[in-house]
């Protein structure tokens, strides 16, 4: 096999690590930057609170649908081309956003944006994973990824109150462009090309049930506040969310070049880390969306006032990650992710339990309880993912650990939003709302922005204060679902995440080889035992594998 990257200077790879961190902190600042604009196109755009949810998970969608394909690609056409190609898209969709002026043909461009940054996130942290091979330097720069793609989700609204203060809120999408071109300019000039020409060809049938199944999960989730959660459609759309997820996992243990091996899942430095990454950004997308939201509309806040008062998230996500990395050596995986799970899960559980009008000094405990807690599961947990896999399988890593951040975020906005949806109707249709015109009152249980706006067209207090109380109850209750998503997700990494990593020495992994056969496992079922002893052939190269529990 040809050398996956030519060897690089120390300076050189500072500026491939900027220029990777450049790109993934702008994909991840398109993942929020849009929300704090949401207010603004409810009421432009004329914008419900279902359509506000695709306009979000549009983009999260096409990204976790089809990050596996493009990881997979990169690996084998290359990183580099896939990078230019990705950061050229998402330039060009950036600002074909900014120029559309209704919510369904801003959703179409949200998709074709996400399917852009599905080709540039997996192949930033494979080039890492390409460029710093050692461990020890791959976790600090790992840290460093984190952290920026942390401060990248978080400091999105700050970023866009800034510019809708000034301007419309096309400006949030247009600011994405000159980010990207950077980027690309920065990618053209350092980053060399490595790749994997044993890498598999695409997977046309797990593409198509892993992406199905994803659609059609979110798709019933955002539409059932509206249908009913008990309704035939919506019951059917789960039943066939759960046999397309089935059918994806019977397609890729069947195929000699699966998109992701499945027996990758057996271990547990893998498995429960991906969980892990899953439910801290369920957490994290469903509180921004919402948290956004409320101090635009229950407190009043300006759009700039709002992205600053988000920025105690952002700090404290990077401070989190640097931190949870260089815990790990000292206190292993399991603890610091646990760790970081629990505060997550109090955080939410704090803010369910909080008045309407709760100071912000206490909202700023909350914040920093949120972004300590993504810190330190997030960074930690990456790490341990890639782990598991050689650095000529980076790409295959990379893009499971992506899929698993924008599953996770794309489930967070469609469940805890078709939560508040549900609630905040529900409560709504039980105040002085009903007595309202039947078209007025149903605009106002699909729209905050419109139950605002009627109850400030009649003058009248109580309709005011009953869009307060129903949007808090709403707030509240979907806060509390994250909390014991985040709990739960606490209790699996305790149980499931290893403890210190085992450096061991593997072989080549390629085609079929699964995390165990890399380890030296050649016999069905002797996978996890190699994982545990480290056992198996000593020749080979040296890499790091799954941590030994302690």
């Amino acid at each position: 096999m040809e050398p996956l990257m030519p060897a690089l200077t120390p300076r050189r790879r500072l500026l491939v690590l900027a220029t990777v961190c450049l790109a993934a902190f702008a994909i991840n600042l398109d993942t929020t930057i849009v929300n704090v604009a949401l207010p603004d196109l409810s009421r432009e755009l004329d914008a419900t609170t279902r359509d506000l949810q695709w306009v979000v998970d549009g983009y999260n969608l096409a990204f976790a649908a089809l990050v596996l394909t493009a990881g997979s690609l990169g690996d084998r056409f290359g990183r580099r081309p896939a990078l230019l190609w990705g950061l050229g898209g998402f330039a060009a969709t950036s600002a074909l956003g900014s120029a559309v002026g209704s919510p369904g043909w801003l959703v179409a461009v949200r998709f074709a944006m996400g399917a852009c940054a599905a080709t540039i996130f997996p192949t930033t942290l494979s080039i890492i994973t390409n460029t710093f091979p050692d461990r020890r330097s791959r976790a600090k720069a790992v840290g460093v990824w984190g952290a920026v793609t942390g401060l990248g989700v978080a400091v999105g609204p700050v970023v866009g109150g800034l510019l809708l203060a000034h301007f419309g809120w096309p400006s949030v999408f247009l600011a994405l462009v000159p980010v990207a071109l950077l980027a690309f300019a920065a990618t053209w000039a350092w980053v060399p090309e490595s790749s994997d020409p044993a890498s598999a060809r695409l997977d046309l049938p797990g593409l198509a049930a892993s992406s199905a199944a994803i659609g059609i999960l979110v798709y019933t989730i955002i539409e059932a506040p509206s249908r009913g959660w008990d309704a035939p459609a919506t019951v059917a759309g789960f039943a066939a969310a759960a046999v397309l997820a089935a059918a994806f996992v019977r397609i890729e243990r069947g195929r000699a070049h699966p998109m992701i091996d499945m027996t990758l899942f057996r271990t547990p430095a893998f498995s429960a880390a991906s969980g892990a990454v899953t439910v801290a950004f369920f957490a994290l997308f469903g509180f921004i969306f919402l948290v956004t939201q409320y101090f635009q509309f229950v407190r009043g806040y300006g759009t700039l006032s709002t992205g600053v008062r988000v920025l105690p998230v952002a700090l404290t996500i990077a401070v989190g990650s640097l931190g949870g990395v260089a815990l790990v050596a000292r206190l292993g995986t399991r603890a610091v992710v646990t760790t970081g799970l629990v505060l997550l899960g109090v955080s939410f559980a704090w803010i369910a339990a909080s008045p309407t009008y709760m100071p912000y000094d206490r909202i700023v405990g909350q914040m920093v309880l949120i972004g300590l807690g993504l810190g330190l599961t997030t960074a930690p947990a990456t790490e341990s993912i890639l782990s598991v896999l050689p650095p000529a399988k980076a790409g295959v890593g990379s893009a499971v650990n992506d899929a698993t951040r924008e599953a996770g975020g794309t489930l967070g906005v469609a469940v805890l939003g078709s939560v508040f949806t549900s609630v905040y109707a529900s409560r709504l249709a039980d105040t002085s709302f009903a007595a309202l015109p039947p078209r007025t009152a149903a605009a106002a249980e699909d729209s905050v922005a419109s139950a605002l706006g009627t109850a400030a067209g009649l003058g009248r207090a109580d309709l005011l204060t009953a869009v307060q109380t129903s949007f808090m109850d709403a707030f509240h209750l979907a806060c509390l679902v994250a909390a014991g998503v985040a709990l739960l997700g606490a209790v699996g990494a305790r149980l499931a995440l290893p403890g210190r990593p085992l450096p061991v020495t593997v072989p080549e992994y390629s085609g079929r080889e699964t995390a165990g056969a890399a380890a030296g496992a050649e016999a069905p079922g002797s996978s996890d035992r190699a994982l545990r002893t480290g056992s198996g052939p000593r020749t080979g190269r040296r890499a790091a594998v799954p941590e030994r529990r302690t």
